[in-house]
């Protein structure tokens, strides 16, 4: 088994890196183990295939060093917060066993994020219970497990941070990997239609977003987290 420090869920291929790429490639600085699970293959995207979406995502995972990355098999666009996709994402939660875990937005323009976001709130709470049984791909009943946090990345909306991450110094990394998905966003002599991921404009829109949650914390390029429950400390020292 793979045990994991950080887990970051996304709903679809790419999510993990427009939203978190910075985070994900910072903390594998930091010697983290980070892994991504994605939960569809992205097959109702105007552009690529899913088999051509797989190939991006993993040109991706190696530019940013993770771990692990899986694909659930959800439906794109129609995947519920039900108890099916539950049990199916306690498995992977209960598999890696996270401290912590980043998810999508809980709202936001594609309907898919904020289903994710509830999915992976709903999953990480459910998967610390014992009375919940789930076997692993052998077989072998799986131990409870709760991360120690959730956090959701903001994406396309723009929601105020609770916690914004300095990843300056990760921020090319990042960028790197948002580009190995070559169907989707701008590249020159690119095929397909557009969309509203797909020109200039919105690598444009990438690098003023991380600029404007860098300048809130003083530093050149940050990312956002937000978070349903308050953060705990006992010393306000470790928190600026």
């Amino acid at each position: 088994m793979t045990k994991l420090d950080l887990l970051v869920l996304g709903a679809h291929p790419d999510d993990a890196e427009l939203g978190a790429g910075g985070i994900i490639a910072s903390h594998i600085g930091k010697g983290k183990t980070v892994g991504v699970i994605d939960f569809t293959k992205g097959e109702l995207g105007s552009r690529g295939t899913p088999q051509i979406r797989k190939e991006e995502a993993d040109a991706a995972s190696k530019i940013l060093g993770l771990t692990v990355r899986e694909n659930l098999g959800l439906a794109d666009g129609f995947f519920e917060n039900n108890q099916a996709s539950q049990l199916t994402l306690i498995q992977a939660i209960r598999k890696y066993r996270p401290e912590v875990v980043l998810a999508n937005a809980p709202i936001d323009r594609h309907i898919d994020h904020g289903r994710g976001a509830a999915l992976a709130k709903d999953a990480c709470f459910l998967s610390g219970l014992a009375k919940i049984h789930t076997k692993d791909s052998n077989g072998n009943a799986q131990k409870h497990w709760r991360p120690k946090a959730l956090y959701h990345y903001v994406q396309d909306y723009h929601l105020t941070p609770l916690l914004v991450i300095d990843v300056t110094d990760f921020w090319q990394i990042k960028m790197r990997a948002v580009k190995a998905y070559s169907t989707q966003f701008y590249t020159p002599n690119q095929e397909g239609p557009q969309t509203p991921i797909s020109s200039p404009d919105f690598l444009h829109f990438l690098e003023a977003r991380g600029r404007e949650m860098g300048r809130m914390i003083g530093v050149e390029f940050g990312e956002g987290l937000i978070k349903a429950t308050p953060i705990g400390t006992d010393n306000l020292f470790k928190l600026y």
